[in-house]
């Protein structure tokens, strides 16, 4: 039996104030070829996944706080409790509205690594409105900082 532990697994920060920790995939013990699935933890105030897209679809549980969920031109407040499913190919975006972290799983499929977590990192993600689609209106920035 093979068993991942949120407790054990560090996980990686990103410049959009977010960790991201591997559950299934990634550094993770446990590998599946169809799926992958992380938890993700989003700093109050502006922690982001930042506005990208990716070739697998993919889906959003929202388990603690509140986020703003921007999928192409389409913007909304998303609260604990709620999943949204991401087509492949479609730019998207998930922002924490809150005073308190936000926590989420994403789940997609198949398995492999989606660039925008390289892009983020080496300061090259596609920015809204320029080289990607702009975001919906009203939509909180996106954080494109680079890593120090």
């Amino acid at each position: 039996m093979i068993i991942a532990d949120l407790a054990e697994i560090p996980g990686r920060t990103y410049p959009a104030r977010r960790r991201t920790q591997h559950l299934v995939g990634g550094a993770s013990p446990i590998q599946a070829h169809h799926f992958c699935i992380g938890n993700v933890t989003l700093e109050p105030n502006g922690g982001q996944v930042p506005w990208h897209n990716q070739e697998q679809e993919e889906i959003y549980f929202l388990l603690e706080g509140t986020a703003e969920m921007c999928l192409g031109e389409e913007r909304r407040i998303l609260h604990a409790g709620q999943a949204v499913f991401i087509p492949p190919g479609v730019f998207h975006q998930l922002t924490n509205v809150g005073d308190t972290p936000a926590r989420m799983l994403y789940c997609y499929g198949p398995a492999g690594d989606v660039a925008h977590w390289r892009q983020e990192l080496d300061g090259t993600l596609p920015r809204a409105g320029v080289e990607a689609p702009p975001l919906p209106d009203g939509a909180r920035p996106q954080c494109t900082a680079k890593p120090e």
